[in-house]
């Protein structure tokens, strides 16, 4: 079908109606019904993304937000903003430092530079977990695959990262240090990192928003991937709405992020 003229290009897009692709969200993502023991009605985000892709969405407080990776080597790095105020966002550091860890798991505490509650991680293994190489820059990109702009077949995170906040309002300066999911590092008794990888398919993540937030996420090779090719496969996406829950069990500093949370959404009539 030409498109070389309006009315073949309407023919075009209206010959689309109802197909979908696998990148593709999945509107209304009910359609998904693919999530045991969760309403469809309650699903409110269900969308695949492919490796050197990008996706965001404003979730609301006590949105669940399930991160599949579907075939072994996806690498989901996560940007987590105050939806109403973003320039509160997450801060790695102090997510570190503040619950003594810095190997994020179920139980563990996403917190933004004013000490409150962005989200929990309700699943997730802490060994296939990042919280200190970040994402991949097209600087690296270019050096090691010849490109990394966000429309090449290599493109790097912070590049994506800055699509994706655009659509949000942000700018590249918005965009802080983030935490990655599925591809594991850790520091050997050197200082050292070393690159784990992957612990197969089908390894989940999930994060509970505590406020409402805005996230950002990138699936693209890890910077310490070795692996010469650009190797990043599917992140599934499913995100489903629920009540307000009681904080996890919790250290005296988790005890009292939770508290600076509730005091700031009992102040906008959030809580």
């Amino acid at each position: 079908m030409s498109t070389a003229t309006t009315a073949g290009a309407r023919a075009h897009a209206r010959a689309q109606a109802g197909t979908h692709t696998e990148s593709m969200p999945i509107v209304p993502a009910s359609r998904a019904d693919d999530v045991p023991g969760v309403a469809a009605a309650d699903l409110t985000w269900a969308e695949t993304v492919p490796g050197g892709g990008y996706a965001s969405r404003r979730l609301a407080r006590g949105t669940t937000l399930r991160l599949t990776d579907v075939d072994g080597d996806a690498c989901v790095s996560v940007l987590l903003f105050n939806a109403d105020e973003p320039w509160e966002r997450l801060n790695v550091a102090d997510t570190v430092k503040v619950l003594w860890q810095a190997y994020v798991g179920a139980g563990h505490l996403l917190l933004s530079g004013q000490g409150r509650v962005l989200a929990s991680v309700i699943a997730g293994a802490p060994d296939r977990s990042d919280t200190f190489c970040g994402t991949s820059t097209l600087v690296g990109n270019t050096s090691r695959y010849g490109d990394g702009s966000p429309r090449s077949a290599t493109p790097a995170g912070r590049e994506l990262f800055t699509v994706a906040a655009a659509k949000h309002g942000l700018t590249r300066r918005d965009l802080p240090p983030s935490i990655s999911f599925f591809q594991g590092v850790r520091v050997d008794k050197a200082g050292s990192f070393q690159w784990l990888g992957s612990a197969g398919p089908g390894g989940i993540v999930e994060l509970r928003a505590e406020m409402p937030v805005t996230v950002l996420l990138v699936n693209v090779p890890h910077p310490l991937d070795p692996r010469q090719a650009y190797t990043c496969t599917p992140l599934r996406i499913r995100a489903w709405r629920g009540g307000v829950h009681p904080p996890l069990a919790l250290s005296p500093e988790g005890e009292r992020a939770f508290a600076n949370t509730a005091d700031y959404l009992a102040a906008r009539g959030l809580a």
